[in-house]
């Protein structure tokens, strides 16, 4: 879930995001297709079934196709938005995303999720535990846009629902941070920037938040789903202290140290975890590899052979490397000193306690710790 919410802007341009553009450089939320579906909704009330639809967001003013709306009776309404594709590979992509709205006597505006949103389950994210997952940013924009239509002295009872969110949210990080059932409302400018590698960072970090308020402060860092079904199995830790940092490792870091986390056991496949002995904190190989670089480097530090250093030099996969260094018994050697630096490299970064375990793809424990 995002994090930080950006001031509205003095002075509104108008952006027009509903031309259906893969190649453009941003699409919009799912807090403001939210948002256009829930004016939409009340518009119908009145008779106004409209194709296009302008809303403010703290980016400026959206424009923003409305799929399909329809009057349900005499103050009450339903419209969708289709998140339209743009530059990015984002799993909301195409995704429906609709409100039904009914107008009451009252002056308040009450929003709540329905099918395919999910709901918060754990402590520590913006949305308390037992609330839908509609961050505030987008409740905000639903208030404010709704205020401007609705009939003067009258409230809103607001329901978002995505009909394939609950499908959807099973390829996000929604079910590690604690949020069932459905995809999470967010936004925090109104439009959605390509991979967002800051967004997705800032999910990644919202992991730490979660395992924060569970009250842990020793924690598993993993790269990603092998890492911590191994860290599971191996350390028999639970679930909610293991937090994956992908490639991001001294982003991840960084939150962790900003967040008061004391101690930090870092657990993974020996191929992404070696790169931070060479001092690569983004360890995704079309930034920076080294894998064989680093193994060999070790080998020789620990006296092998020309024969054996070449031989990994060429190597094209750590899992290949480590054979050769097991017919050499030399494979504990090698990653004990790794992990040595490993450790080193973090504490000279970093004012947290750092443990580090390599393993290989089967989980054998390649280092002491």
């Amino acid at each position: 879930m995002e994090i930080h919410s950006e001031p509205l802007s003095n002075e509104s341009e108008d952006r027009d995001t509903g031309e259906n553009n893969e190649n453009s450089p941003y699409g919009i939320t799912t807090g403001s297709a939210a948002t256009a579906s829930a004016v939409a909704a009340v518009l119908t009330v009145n008779g106004n079934i409209i194709s296009q639809i302008d809303i403010e967001t703290p980016f400026g003013i959206l424009k923003i196709d409305i799929n399909c709306s329809r009057k349900i009776n005499s103050n009450s309404g339903r419209a969708c938005v289709v998140k339209m594709p743009y530059n990015d590979p984002d799993v909301t992509t195409n995704l429906k995303i609709c409100a039904d709205v009914r107008i009451t006597e009252n002056n308040k505006i009450k929003i709540k999720g329905g099918k395919g949103v999910g709901k918060v389950t754990k402590p520590g994210l913006q949305v308390p535990v037992g609330e839908y997952a509609i961050n505030p940013v987008p409740r905000r924009m639903i208030k404010t846009n709704l205020q401007k239509v609705l009939p003067k002295g009258k409230g809103a009872e607001v329901t978002i629902f995505v009909p394939k969110g609950e499908e959807i949210a099973k390829r996000t990080m929604n079910s590690r941070l604690g949020i069932t059932g459905g995809i999470s409302i967010l936004g925090t400018t109104g439009i959605a920037r390509p991979m967002s590698s800051k967004a997705y960072k800032e999910s990644l970090a919202c992991q730490i938040d979660v395992a924060a308020a569970e009250g842990y402060s020793d924690l598993i860092f993993v790269p990603g789903n092998i890492g911590e079904r191994l860290a599971v199995k191996i350390l028999d830790a639970p679930k909610d202290k293991i937090v994956q940092m992908s490639n991001f490792v001294g982003y991840m870091l960084n939150k962790a140290e900003e967040k008061g986390i004391s101690k930090i056991t870092l657990f993974g496949h020996s191929g992404k975890l070696i790169k931070i002995a060479a001092g690569i904190f983004n360890t995704k190989n079309s930034v920076a590899d080294g894998r064989r670089e680093i193994i060999a480097a070790y080998c020789g530090l620990l006296g092998a052979d020309k024969n054996i250093i070449h031989a990994i030099f060429k190597s094209k996969t750590t899992e290949d490397m480590i054979t050769i260094l097991d017919k050499e018994n030399m494979t504990f050697p090698v990653f004990e000193l790794i992990g040595k630096s490993i450790k080193e490299r973090c504490q000279e970064k970093y004012n947290i306690d750092f443990d580090v375990i390599i393993v290989t793809m089967d989980g054998r424990i390649l280092n002491k710790h």
